[in-house]
């Protein structure tokens, strides 16, 4: 049900601040939980582009939806896999996201979290039971997408073996037939490299 348009706007003004207390007393007031700011945005994903635990806890606990889309198609839970915020994901897993939901480029949180080098988001949500091979609209995995887009550092040198952990395909290919494998070789990423060859290598 929606509220008022003064309370929308004022629990649209606390979310930005991060006033806990005002967020509470403008939904007790009856404030819109799905209120819209300009952009299409709701409170909830406003904590979390913000990466306000707090009050997205007081959002879910009040029936804030995890999915509600902005006008480009991102969701609160989405934005946890951008900014890889755990204690984000942790504040919105009890309203129930759609752990693979996708973005307007296919991707998923995984996706996301993987090709920036979350390495604590990505071991979180797949813990969570996210998909650890889903395909985004570039014909790429999330490890793909981590050698691809990766500096082959330390953190994406995890991520890489969390995904593989968690039973991502080394042998699925991009839609040049190129795998991940050959990606790191090609771009001197060696150690990532060794990670993939070893998942590849046939066990005795």
């Amino acid at each position: 049900m929606k509220g008022s348009g003064v309370r929308d706007e004022e629990l649209l003004t606390a979310v930005a601040s991060g006033d806990a207390v005002a967020v509470r007393e403008a939904v007790t007031e009856g404030a819109w939980l799905e209120a819209r700011d300009a952009r299409g945005r709701t409170p909830l994903l406003l904590a979390a582009a913000a990466d306000h635990a707090d009050v997205a806890q007081l959002l879910v606990s009040a029936g804030a939806d995890p999915d509600a889309p902005d006008h480009q198609g991102d969701t609160p839970w989405l934005v946890t896999g951008a900014t890889g915020s755990v204690a984000m994901l942790r504040a919105l897993l009890p309203a129930g996201p759609d752990l693979d939901h996708a973005n307007r480029d296919g991707a998923t949180v995984v996706i996301l979290a993987a090709e920036r080098g979350h390495a604590d988001y990505v071991r979180a949500v797949l813990e969570a039971g996210a998909a650890v091979d889903h395909i985004d609209d570039r014909g790429l995995t999330a490890l793909l997408e981590t050698v691809i887009v990766g500096d082959g550092s330390e953190r994406f040198q995890e991520v890489v073996r969390l995904l593989l952990a968690a039973g991502a395909d080394p042998r699925r290919t991009d839609r040049d037939g190129v795998t991940a494998f050959e990606h790191a070789v090609a771009k001197g990423h060696l150690e990532v490299a060794a990670l993939l060859r070893d998942a590849i290598r046939p066990r005795p």
